[in-house]
Parts: structure tokens; sequence; C-alpha cells
């Protein structure tokens, strides 16, 4: 990746070409984005999580695509939401940069790493390493269960 594609949100990851991770951006931070090539968001805190300010509108002003796949625990962190987000990176690259994040980043790691091993087909410890490389924490124990 390259290194000005890594943002400076909370736990900000590079996991692959074209993706960054993370927690919850601030719009300066969204602004961010955009000047270092981003063009999609992909936001995983549910519509009701509390947020000071309407992200998507921010996100449509400033002309990226906003993707939202509510993932608020780890009872969605399913095979289906991972499709979900493999479809919304799936033009990821250089020319096509993506942020992912949700209020941590660790939901993102749970969510790639779910990714990783139902959408991938990467076995567990290797799914594992994906998540970790992608913002996966507290929620590792959680993860393994569901791999």
């Amino acid at each position: 990746m390259k290194p000005q594609l890594l943002l400076d949100v909370p736990n900000a990851c590079s996991p692959q070409d074209g993706i960054c991770t993370g927690g919850r951006p601030r719009p300066e931070h969204l602004r961010q984005a955009k000047e270092r090539g981003v063009r999609r968001v992909v936001n995983l805190c549910p519509p009701n999580e509390a947020c000071d300010y309407d992200e998507a509108a921010v996100v449509a002003a400033l002309g990226l695509d906003y993707v939202n796949i509510p993932v608020a625990g780890p009872a969605d962190l399913t095979p289906e939401n991972a499709r979900k987000l493999a479809e919304a990176i799936r033009d990821a690259s250089a020319a096509h940069p993506v942020f992912v994040h949700c209020a941590s980043g660790n939901r993102v790691g749970g969510l790639f790493a779910i990714k990783a091993r139902y959408v991938d087909g990467l076995d567990a410890e290797r799914a594992l390493a994906v998540g970790r490389s992608a913002g996966l924490t507290k929620l590792e124990p959680e993860v393994r269960k569901l791999l």
C-alpha cells in the first residue's frame, strides 16, 4: 500500500493495497481521505450508533461513494456481511482506494477475518492474521469461535 493512503484516524491499518481501515473518522479525516485518493467509504457502524455529524452527507458532499454495512457486534460478523464487504472493496486498488471503518477498527478487523475465512477460503489462523492486520483486537476470542 502506498504510505500516503494511511489516514490519521484512530487505530489506522493498511491490511492490503488500496485499503485503509480504522476507527470513526471526523469530517476532516474524510476530506483527507479524498485528498489521498479514496473513492469509497465503508462504514460498519449501525445507523443508530452515536455520531455527532451526518457521515453519509459529508461523504456525498465530497463526491465519494458511501456504503453502510451495520455490524453492531459479534452477531453481525456473518458470512453474508463478509460477502457485502467483499463486494464493497472489490475494486480496491491504487486507482480505487477504499476506507473501511467502525468506531474503533475492531469490528472492521473482525469482518475482514470472517471474509478471509468464508469468502476467500483461508484457514482459521490465516483468517485471524488478516483480521489482526485490519484492526481486530478485543473481538478476537469471539471471531475465533466463528471461524
